[in-house]
């Protein structure tokens, strides 16, 4: 039975009203839909790249000419996802730009069927140079997928739209869109993601850019992000720290990326099961000196167990066997500004939520997030929020009172 639209965006906005975060998955199997639920996904959505990724194939094959999209999700997603998936909306990814489909009818049909809305993907977002102004030429363009999102409000179904940039989530916003999620490019991380995309910062500015159109529409939309440079949960948190994003979208994420790691994981331990003791012990020490796979998320994830301490990249590159220099150029080119810049921004960030929420005096707050010098700490503060520690308590107490 197809979920209310009026029920999926009052739930989610009450989520929001609550300060839950709003987390969708991208599935390509009942499995990974069935267990997304479970660990308490909001949304589930069925997009051709799922398919692929459960063919060993990165996500950019949804956008290639291998198989019918449509037709592709329809299939797996009413056999495999809609039967697994009964109390949360699944959404149809929509080629809009399928020329042997009536749109208006296909869209009926997809409701029919049991999905609860539907988002523009594959997208033309996605496709720029001497191909976009091919298909443009041909009249098919990125409009296709706004009039897609109008006709599926128009029928009352819960509409995502997946945008580039402002302009596109104004038309958006204009077609109805209950969901405007920032697509920050195909997915990095793991074994096949992408190696070329925005640092997080750029990001961060980009989505900001995309919620300042959402903000000003007097719509009040759901804000999410999408893909990019943003494949972990510290990337995640960054982007909620730094725009005003409330929730995210993933799919190789959830999917693809933990799927990459546990298999090669297990597949190792039972290759070794039987193995000589002394043997093991050889491995597990040879397992030491392996480079480390991603130097810049051991960064992120060192700062998110010891910000509160006295912090060191040189240290830090001591330990992970790598010059101060490679690691520093590495963090500055993924994340966009230097390790210092973002080490204070967590701080402060850390910082504000404890005001939010507790009485501590700003003394206490300073030395709890790393600055034992409350000099520095004030200082810090106002370069990063534009305002001193006492006015930011002031404004957060006076919005919960």
């Amino acid at each position: 039975m197809t979920i209310n639209r009026n029920r999926i965006v009052e739930h989610m906005h009450a989520q929001i009203h609550a300060n839950e975060y709003i987390i969708g998955v991208a599935a390509g199997a009942g499995i990974s839909a069935k267990y997304a639920v479970k660990g308490g996904a909001d949304l589930i959505l069925a997009l051709n790249s799922g398919r692929f990724r459960q063919m060993g194939l990165g996500s950019i094959a949804g956008l290639m000419p291998f198989a019918n999209s449509n037709e592709m999700v329809m299939e797996f997603g009413s056999r495999e996802i809609l039967s697994v998936v009964r109390d949360k909306p699944v959404v149809f990814g929509l080629c809009a730009t399928d020329p042997t489909i009536d749109l208006a009818s296909y869209i009926e049909t997809i409701r029919g069927s049991g999905f609860a809305g539907i988002i523009n993907y594959p997208t033309l977002g996605l496709i720029d140079g001497q191909f976009r102004e091919a298909l443009e030429e041909e009249g098919i363009s990125y409009l296709q997928e706004v009039e897609a999102i109008c006709v599926a409000h128009e029928q009352d179904m819960f509409t995502m739209a997946f945008v580039f940039n402002a302009e596109q989530a104004a038309f958006m916003l204009d077609a109805g869109a209950d969901v405007i999620c920032a697509h920050l490019g195909v997915t990095a991380g793991g074994l096949m993601g992408t190696k070329k995309v925005l640092s997080l910062e750029t990001s961060a500015e980009l989505a900001r850019q995309i919620f300042a159109v959402c903000d000003a529409s007097g719509r009040s939309p759901i804000k999410l992000i999408y893909g990019g440079p943003v494949h972990t949960p510290i990337d995640v948190q960054y982007m909620y720290d730094n725009t005003s994003a409330m929730g995210y979208v993933g799919g190789s994420s959830f999917e693809r990326i933990p799927t990459e790691e546990a298999i090669v994981d297990t597949t190792y331990r039972f290759k070794v099961t039987g193995e000589l003791e002394q043997d093991q012990q050889l491995m597990g020490k040879l397992t030491l000196f392996d480079e480390p796979y991603d130097y810049v998320a051991i960064v992120k994830e060192h700062i998110t167990q010891n910000y509160m301490n006295n912090i060191s990249l040189t240290d830090l590159a001591d330990q992970i066997h790598v010059s101060r220099t490679h690691l520093s150029a590495l963090f500055n080119k993924e994340v966009g500004c230097t390790f210092p810049e973002y080490l204070a921004k967590y701080r402060i960030h850390k910082a504000q939520d404890v005001m939010r929420h507790t009485k501590l005096s700003l003394t206490s707050i300073a030395e709890l997030v790393g600055y034992p010098d409350y000099v520095h700490f004030s200082k810090t503060f106002k370069k990063y929020t534009g305002m001193t520690p006492q006015s930011f308590r002031k404004q957060a107490s006076d919005k919960y009172t």
